[in-house]
């Protein structure tokens, strides 16, 4: 079905429910025809920095994990750290799942400032913690915010930025959050070994760091607008022109022209559709982009969350490495892992989303496989393992970036950030919120040859992974999202029926 003949169409009716006088528009592909602009960079800068922060969260736990089982900090346990990770993980499932039903219901704009205030509110509250409960607590409301950040910023990102530009956006934009991760473990490393503060108020001032960001954040948003494809499923067509026209105003001559010919869609403004409409659209009329999109989704969570969470003990317990300087041993990881979407990004928009996602996965779990065989037969020192987990990162970071743009692009726009969020919690909860857990108590019994296993465990869901998407993978590159999944609203029943992929 081509972007073209979408806009022909009869009046649907989904399980009784009618939809308004249609609407034909060609919002979207003024949208996709945009050359770059300020505009555009302002949208990538005030919501991608979502995984900057994320970033931070995650290498500050991986840190500061050494650090907060002093006796003159919170005295926590090992499993008490994996706990603490794990709470992060769990509140994240949560605000995915609330926040990105609310954002295809309210809209982008609003939900993306009120998870930021989660974010901040969670994260200074981090700062004050007295003990494991309320450091959990704490850091549960933390994942409230971020989890809720990814539904609406990937819906926001995707449904401003052109077509022929959105593959390697979306992965230079989730790439950044190694660039959070690179602030993080620089930052851990320069608060844990100074003399003006000292180690037990250390970890109070990096997670101070996190809310810091976040105020700031919050102004450059302030002149991010509504998403258009968004308003005119809303009935908020005006609203939605006068968007676009302000967006085209500040941008050059498109590249097309801007007389030529262009594409519409004929939608039925229907507003939000149920909870129990969109789970059957992605069960039956998406199944296969469902099935592929959660594979992508929980092989990358477990590989991150396994290692991440964990690889300040691991160097502690195993390498001998001492708690302050951990954070040096976790910058080159989050370069690596920075480096990997940057370089490899805009291959996603050439050779293509099948190839390029299919051996992103195959090869970081090959070399995984590789690099947890070496540590069986103790080959590796502190430097080696660092090295090795940063040459796998290069690659598994593009690899887990293109499961987030998968994830944003093969599902309609009415549904997209719950979709999103959907993904993000089955992912996460299945590979993120166990991994931290199993690998803290991995660590904790001082057996090498256990936690071998479990990343060898890691590298088969990757290699499973990268065979899914070589089969199941969608060519999406250089598509309209309303060519890659029609809107709802623009679907007769029939055309439901004959959709199964």
């Amino acid at each position: 079905m081509s972007f073209q003949q979408i806009g022909h169409r009869f009046k649907p009716r989904f399980d009784g429910f009618s939809r308004s006088t249609p609407l034909e528009t060609d919002i979207p592909a003024r949208l996709d025809r945009l050359p770059w602009s300020r505009f555009h960079v302002l949208v990538v800068v005030a919501l991608g920095i979502t995984w900057i922060l994320d970033g931070l969260e995650v290498t500050v736990i991986g840190s500061l994990g050494p650090s907060l089982q002093r006796a003159d900090t919170l005295a926590l346990t090992p499993e008490g750290v994996g706990m603490a990770s794990s709470a992060y993980v769990v509140g994240a499932v949560i605000g995915a799942l609330l926040f990105g039903w609310m954002t295809d219901r309210l809209g982008r704009r609003q939900i993306f400032f009120l998870t930021l205030a989660f974010y901040i509110v969670g994260v200074g509250a981090s700062a004050c913690a007295w003990s494991l409960d309320s450091f959990a607590l704490f850091r549960l409301i933390t994942g409230l915010g971020i989890g809720g950040e990814y539904a609406a910023i990937n819906s926001a990102i995707d449904e401003l930025v052109p077509a022929r530009l959105r593959g390697r956006v979306d992965l230079m934009v989730n790439g950044t959050f190694w660039a959070g991760a690179a602030l993080g473990a620089v930052g851990s490393v320069v608060l844990l070994n100074n003399s003006v503060v000292p180690v037990s108020m250390a970890w109070r001032f990096s997670f101070g760091l996190g809310a810091i960001l976040g105020v700031a954040v919050l102004f450059l948003r302030s002149y991010v607008p509504e998403s258009p494809r968004w308003l005119m499923t809303h009935r908020r067509v005006e609203e939605a022109q006068r968007i676009v026209a302000e967006v085209e105003a500040r941008c050059e001559k498109p590249e097309d022209g801007r007389q030529a010919p262009l594409p519409t869609v004929l939608i039925y403004p229907a507003g939000s559709f149920g909870l129990i409409e969109i789970l059957r659209f992605m069960v039956v009329t998406y199944r296969m982009r469902t099935l592929y999109v959660l594979v992508l989704m929980v092989a990358q969570a477990f590989l991150y969350n396994a290692v991440f969470f964990t690889y300040g003990m691991v160097l502690t317990n195993y390498l001998a490495v001492p708690s302050g300087s951990v954070g040096w041993y976790i910058l080159p990881l989050a370069l690596g892992n920075l480096c990997g979407p940057l370089l490899l990004a805009r291959w996603f928009d050439t050779i293509g989303r099948r190839r390029m996602i299919g051996g992103s996965y195959a090869v970081s779990g090959v070399l995984m496989f590789v690099v947890a065989l070496a540590m069986n037969a103790h080959l590796m020192t502190a430097l080696t393992q660092t090295l090795a987990w940063s040459a796998i990162f290069f690659f598994a970071s593009a690899a887990a970036s293109s499961a987030y743009l998968t994830a944003s692009e093969l599902f309609p726009l009415e549904m997209r950030a719950l979709a999103i969020a959907l993904f993000y919690a089955m992912g996460t909860l299945f590979g993120g919120a166990a991994a931290p857990a199993i690998f803290g108590h991995l660590i904790g019994t001082g057996s090498m040859s256990m936690l071998v296993v479990g990343y060898i465990f890691a590298a088969v869901l990757m290699l499973v992974a990268a065979g899914v998407a070589f089969i199941w993978g969608v060519d999406a590159e250089n598509k309209s999202l309303e060519e890659i999944a029609p809107p709802l609203s623009s679907l007769r029943p029939q055309d439901v029926a004959a959709i199964r992929v």
